[in-house]
């Protein structure tokens, strides 16, 4: 399935795991050796959906996700997205910069969907005429509660400098990841991002970009090929995960 003959290579070889230190929903994060800037990032099959309360596996996920990171931040990397990727060195490992992250996620939205029907009157499917950026607290024991400005100046989580950056840079990614999904028959309706400081204490993205973290709607159809078909028991989670592989990395 992957892109990358990791068998011809020894790159894995030049990262030794040492000791994890974070499992997430969907990836570990270990320590290396001789490497105290940079983890290795770990993709799992695992899916969850409503803070954990829904659990299962989607087949090729860890390897699906790892592909479509590595292709979609080397691309914004090229763009003049600042970002943790490093390199792929495995199917479903990757190599990143070693990030603080800040506890914020930072949600976009191009088209009225998910959470964003409960707070509004927005139908399903209503193109906003302009993005909608959200912040998140990171929090699993309060199930993420969206926040202001104000919050997350208050809470000591981000200062003013940082808040304008983190919108300034999810606009970017934005408006740069917008025409690329529609060149190839996605539609961006909404998607999450994360974001930390390198040791210089300058932010970049980090996290990943998959069907785990965004809507994504086919252009003609509306048929959604993304996380929700798990959430909602829709049917065909695995083969939409790889339809949207094949789209994007064209296998």
């Amino acid at each position: 399935m992957s892109n990358f003959d990791f068998k011809s290579n020894k790159m894995a070889e030049n990262y030794k795991k040492i000791k994890q230190i974070y499992e997430g929903k969907a990836k570990k994060l270990y320590t290396l050796k001789g490497h105290n800037d940079l983890l290795l990032q770990e993709f799992k099959d695992d899916a969850t959906a409503f803070n954990a309360l829904k659990k299962g596996k989607i087949l090729n996920k860890g390897i699906i996700n790892c592909e479509l990171t590595t292709f979609l931040f080397t691309y914004l990397s090229k763009k003049g997205v600042r970002n943790h990727f490093v390199k792929q060195i495995s199917p479903n490992e990757m190599i990143i910069k070693r990030l603080k992250i800040i506890p914020i996620e930072v949600v976009v939205r191009n088209i009225a969907a998910g959470s964003l029907l409960k707070k509004t009157n927005f139908k399903e499917g209503y193109q906003l005429a302009k993005p909608i950026v959200e912040f998140y607290y990171k929090d699993d024991s309060l199930g993420d509660p969206m926040i202001s400005d104000s919050h997350a100046l208050a809470m000591k989580i981000a200062d003013e400098k940082d808040i304008k950056k983190l919108k300034q840079m999810a606009g970017k990614i934005n408006s740069i990841l917008k025409p690329f999904f529609l060149k190839r028959g996605l539609r961006l309706v909404d998607f999450k991002l994360e974001f930390g400081k390198d040791k210089t204490g300058s932010i970049m993205l980090g996290d990943e970009i998959t069907p785990d973290t965004c809507r994504l709607w086919d252009k003609k159809t509306n048929k959604k090929l993304d996380k929700d078909r798990f959430r909602f028991d829709l049917g065909g989670v695995n083969e939409a995960y790889a339809e949207v592989r094949k789209r994007i990395i064209g296998k």
